[in-house]
């Protein structure tokens, strides 16, 4: 929804509200004065996003609609993992009306065992069909995207890869390039992805040719990024916010987004997810909550907070990367998800 169209919808309520409290009014027979307006009430919301982040996005929501958000944090070093639980925990009785995840994969799992409910959000007309379940059950908004880091004192311009099958080419030596072991985190996400716009015997070729490349594979992104700022690889695959802080440190780098041709199978990005809860116990509110967080307006807000580094909607007025995502539905690569996590052990198990 736009900023001026959810004005609207609010101004349109406190109107109602008014009207009521008049009617109110007129039957104490002018002896009881005017009846005070109606609470807006409350949301509660689970997210798996940093406070620092998320709790801004609160106070800007509570400001403009009235309603009051009650937030609940997992301190846990998974956090995803244990706001899932607890919601399904609580299935029986829900406490939670609004999930806002910091990835897509626990909130399809949330759908497949029926803890979600359906809600197509009028805000979410121009995200891709591909960032959204076609029943409503879960929205993608903004996010991050993978990145080759390439150390430009290494690597000449005219020979970044222009696409991830140039790792795969013999066009550079194996040993030149770092990844994240892709059983975990956004590495293993993006060989699901891989796979779902591959198929997964075209998939598992070519993480085999990666491996037989030589190429290193190391304990997460930071130390792909750390590897290629120092100069102990060309390429290192990441993320945009790990590449991000390899920038601001002054490191002699560039990111290189992949597959951006048409035809190509794109680059993955990997955004938020936000989704109603089942018998959610402020339905309505839960609705407003959501037209709100997945807006533009709040991806752009998100993005110059520095914790977005694009908005989910390809050709809009926000600031950020303007990247070509995958040609794939965010549902696809979660069915996906084991079987690539299966062959990335098997081809990648530390020995």
């Amino acid at each position: 929804m736009k900023k001026k169209d959810f004005r609207k919808t609010i101004a349109a309520g406190a109107v109602l509200l008014l009207l009521a409290g008049c009617a109110g009014t007129a039957g104490t027979g002018g002896t009881g004065g005017t009846k005070a307006p109606e609470d807006p009430g409350e949301v509660n919301v689970y997210t798996a996003v940093d406070q620092v982040h998320s709790e801004q996005i609160f106070k800007d929501f509570e400001e403009k609609t009235g309603i009051k958000v009650n937030p609940v944090y997992d301190l846990e070093a998974n956090k995803t993992t244990g706001l899932t639980n607890k919601i399904l925990t609580e299935m029986d009785h829900p406490v939670c009306d609004v999930f806002w995840n910091n990835e897509f994969a626990q909130t399809i799992a949330l759908q497949r065992q029926g803890a979600l409910a359906p809600y197509v959000s009028p805000a979410a007309s121009d995200i891709p069909d591909a960032y959204k379940d076609k029943d409503g059950y879960w929205t993608a908004f903004g996010g991050r995207a993978r990145t080759l880091l390439v150390n430009t004192d290494l690597l000449a311009k005219a020979d970044y890869p222009s696409s991830i099958f140039d790792l795969t080419s013999g066009k550079y030596e194996g040993d030149q390039i770092a990844i994240a072991y892709p059983m975990f985190g956004t590495t293993r996400t993006q060989a699901a992805a891989i796979y779902a716009a591959l198929g997964a015997d075209q998939g598992r070729e070519f993480f085999r040719k990666l491996k037989d490349s030589g190429v290193q594979v190391v304990d997460g992104n930071s130390v792909t990024k750390d590897m290629a700022a120092a100069g102990q690889v060309k390429i290192g695959y990441t993320d945009t916010d790990d590449a991000k802080e390899a920038l601001e440190d002054g490191a002699h780098v560039e990111m290189c987004f992949t597959d951006q041709e048409e035809g190509g199978i794109g680059n993955l990005i990997t955004p938020n997810t936000a989704a109603l809860i089942k018998g959610a116990p402020n339905e309505e509110n839960a609705k407003i909550f959501i037209d709100y967080i997945i807006s533009l307006d709040t991806e752009k807000t998100l993005i110059e907070m520095g914790f977005f580094d694009l908005s989910i909607r390809p050709d809009a007025d926000a600031e950020g990367f303007k990247i070509r995502g995958m040609n794939v539905n965010l549902e696809e690569v979660y069915d996906m998800l084991e079987t690539a996590s299966n062959d990335m052990q098997e081809i990648f198990a530390v020995q």
